[in-house]
């Protein structure tokens, strides 16, 4: 009776026609199958008392959902489906497993926005990082945004191979620069001075010490004559993120290598 009304509301003519449908606190303690709105986008169900998802089965173009404040213990098997979801809202149930909870959202490559405060799982002491690491998509969690910041200490807790790997390749950062060209240690635009060494000193014997007119002479001498360092990795402007591969909006272009030198 409530979809029935809300389809009156609307001035829907036929179910192809319904894109939203808004059944947010009617008390509703189950729904029955939506899936002849293969079209619907927008469902509002919030603040009921659902127990269950399974009338969710068919409705593939979902974009929002708003599952907030109902009786919810279990989402698997119900959700996963909805690959094209952009905002979930599921705060304020029963959901009590949080690793069980994120893998039924994985497949949400879409999804930018997740709330799923005030459930038992959100007292997890690593429960946002681990949300953040595993739903790399998520932008919002929570009504908080995601930062840089936290987005590197989960990749260190969850996956610390990997955020060595990423330190250890260009810093972990991709490096502005022409290929073709060394890049040293000093960011300095200016030519280098040359040190001014005065006669008597010798590097092969210490016998006939002389000291240095300037102090800054001593220390560039001595980091003169310390080994070179080098080590290379690829242009990461030329490697497509994810996204890119996902969406196939950038041309394949080869990898070129880039040689860092420093002292």
């Amino acid at each position: 009776q409530a979809i029935e009304n809300q389809l009156k509301i609307c001035g829907y003519k036929s179910n192809m026609d319904v894109v939203a449908l808004y059944l947010a606190r009617q008390g509703l303690k189950s729904i029955p199958s939506l899936s002849q709105f293969p079209r619907l986008k927008y469902l509002w169900i919030n603040n009921n008392k659902i127990q269950d998802l399974t009338f969710l089965v068919k409705n593939y173009c979902l974009t929002e959902l708003y599952l907030n404040n109902n009786e919810l213990t279990d989402v698997s098997g119900a959700l996963k489906h909805l690959c094209s979801l952009q905002i979930l809202f599921l705060h304020n149930n029963e959901l009590k497993k949080l690793g069980k909870t994120v893998k039924e959202l994985k497949g949400m490559i879409s999804l930018q926005t997740l709330n799923l405060f005030q459930n038992p799982l959100a007292y997890d002491p690593d429960y946002r990082l681990y949300v953040i690491y595993f739903l790399p998509s998520v932008q919002l969690l929570d009504r908080k945004l995601v930062t840089q910041r936290e987005r590197e200490s989960a990749l260190h807790l969850y996956n610390p191979k990997r955020a060595w790997v990423m330190q250890s390749i260009a810093f972990g950062k991709r490096v502005d620069t022409s290929l073709g060209t060394t890049v040293g240690s000093s960011r300095c635009t200016q030519p280098a001075r040359r040190p001014i060494m005065p006669s008597g000193h010798e590097f092969g014997n210490n016998t006939n010490k002389v000291p240095f007119e300037d102090p800054k002479d001593a220390v560039l001498v001595r980091a003169t004559t310390r080994s070179l360092m080098e080590f290379s990795s690829v242009d990461w402007n030329k490697v497509a993120t994810c996204q890119e591969r996902r969406l196939k909006n950038k041309a394949e272009e080869p990898l070129e290598k880039l040689t860092v030198q420093f002292r």
